[in-house]
């Protein structure tokens, strides 16, 4: 069977010397050149995708991001490829969800390698669910679908990424910084209180309508999402 790597690579001779080595191992490769495409590509064929080889430096979003958007809702193998070599830029990709790192200049044979590795990891690892369900509440991860009863939900982007997070943690308490770096960044610099926000966001569309709440507070901790917690 076809694997289907997504590689996201903005230097363009770069490209062009990889896509036929990889087509040559019977890969499928798409191309995304920048962070914003990298995101679209994956969205639209995340069912299809084996493995992502993702650039650090990139234009309109970086590397860094992307690994960290895809990372909360989805283990698809991803190596990060760049010319940095400092310690902490390894570590921080790694620490981010990267499954593995190759520094530039690198011979083909090593990449080739490393996929051949991790792809046979990744076919003996355990399925990871794309469904989630809390009571009446369904999010299918695979879809971005949100329903509760035989109602669909529409979410913003954020709204759906903040209920991934509780809905992963069903029963567990969450604080408001967990929430906050899991959802907007370690490095986001607005006002922590955008959490409470997104979460009455979240409640006006998953709970208000219905007899029984799902998303609760935990004073001066939290929020859980359980349907059976009690205060």
């Amino acid at each position: 069977m076809t694997n289907t790597i997504l590689l996201v690579e903005d230097e363009e001779a770069l490209s062009s010397y990889l896509i036929p080595e990889l087509q040559f191992e019977d890969y499928q490769v798409l191309l995304a050149r920048d962070g914003v495409e990298a995101l679209s590509l994956y969205d639209n064929n995340r069912g299809n995708l084996d493995l992502i080889i993702l650039d650090w430096m990139l234009p309109k979003l970086d590397g860094l991001e992307v690994l960290r958007r895809i990372r909360k809702g989805d283990d698809i193998p991803i190596i990060m490829m760049t010319a940095r070599g400092y310690v902490g830029d390894k570590v921080a990709g790694l620490d981010s969800g990267a499954d593995d790192y190759i520094t530039k200049p690198f011979e083909i044979e090593e990449l080739l390698a490393r996929i051949r590795v991790i792809l046979r990891h990744q076919h003996h690892r355990p399925k990871v669910t794309n469904l989630y369900t809390v009571e009446d509440l369904t999010l299918n991860a695979k879809s971005r679908q949100v329903t509760r009863g035989n109602h669909l939900i529409q979410l913003t982007q954020r709204e759906y990424e903040l209920l991934l997070i509780l809905i992963k943690h069903t029963g567990e308490t969450l604080t408001r910084n967990e929430l906050l770096d899991s959802v907007w960044g370690v490095d986001f610099e607005g006002q922590p209180n955008v959490v409470d926000v997104y979460i009455r966001y979240l409640r006006n569309k998953i709970d208000r309508k219905y007899p029984k709440q799902l998303i609760h507070t935990v004073r001066g901790i939290g929020y859980v999402l359980s349907g059976n917690y009690q205060e």
